[in-house]
């Protein structure tokens, strides 16, 4: 037979039960992420065949969902495992882990072969950027081809970005999105510097004191304005066709 508590047992027991639903510092319990919620997210990035941005996501899935936390637990329960869930051009994907490329090689197209004159000329724009045909060709020592701008164009690397406030107007380069997705970076400031470039043997150990790693921007230029026109003509000499 169940007795009635007296004022102070019931008391007791209440503070009881609210320890337990707390942590010992008197926070409330971390709640756990909803699974199902969790899944989706999960089938929705393995199915994507481009990187997805969070507010993309954030629109298949209930309002209240907090993506944010969602996909930092799926990063999290994807880390050390054969694919990782990464970050993107400021997107996310499910990649292959870095230590397992060498499997997957001999199933990997080359669909862009560059020559040295168009690897050269993308590292310029990567690290120069915004930069006019005429600083390419005063950073290499020589003349530009317009093939050569053409391929990178084609290849979907580098973009017309705007035009300098000089005069002729000439427009600028940058690097897109798929220049980023193409080389896993999240941001052009991911960029490999100085350190890095020694270690991996593109620089000498210790390079001349006027070497520096410029900070390459997304964001227009003091001396540079939004690039309106797709006509290559134009682009390329300023003229507008009649």
């Amino acid at each position: 037979m169940n007795r009635m508590l007296d004022p102070e047992e019931a008391q007791m027991a209440e503070l009881t039960t609210l320890g337990e639903q707390e942590s010992p510092m008197g926070a409330p319990a971390p709640v756990a992420p909803d699974r199902s919620h969790l899944r989706v997210l999960e089938a929705l990035l393995f199915a994507a065949a481009e990187p997805v941005d969070q507010a993309a996501l954030a629109r298949l899935l209930p309002s209240e969902v907090d993506i944010a936390a969602l996909l930092e637990v799926l990063r999290a329960e994807y880390n050390g495992r054969g694919v990782n869930l990464v970050q993107v051009a400021g997107k996310w994907q499910f990649r292959t882990a870095g230590d397992l490329a060498f499997l997957l090689r001999k199933e990997t197209v080359e669909q862009h072969k560059l020559s040295r004159a168009a690897i050269e000329t993308l590292a310029i724009i990567a690290y120069h950027q915004p930069v006019t045909r005429a600083d390419i060709e005063a950073i290499r020592g020589v003349m530009v081809s317009k093939g050569t701008i053409d391929l990178l164009l084609e290849a979907g690397w580098i973009r017309i970005r705007g035009r300098r406030k000089t005069p002729g107007r000439p427009v600028t380069y940058g690097t897109t999105e798929a220049f980023l997705a193409h080389f896993g970076l999240d941001a052009i400031g991911d960029l490999p510097g100085v350190d890095e470039l020694k270690a991996s043997g593109f620089l000498d150990s210790v390079p001349p004191s006027a070497v520096a790693v410029p900070q390459p921007s997304d964001d227009l230029a003091p001396d540079e304005e939004p690039y309106e026109g797709d006509d290559p003509i134009e682009a390329e000499t300023g003229i507008t066709p009649e």
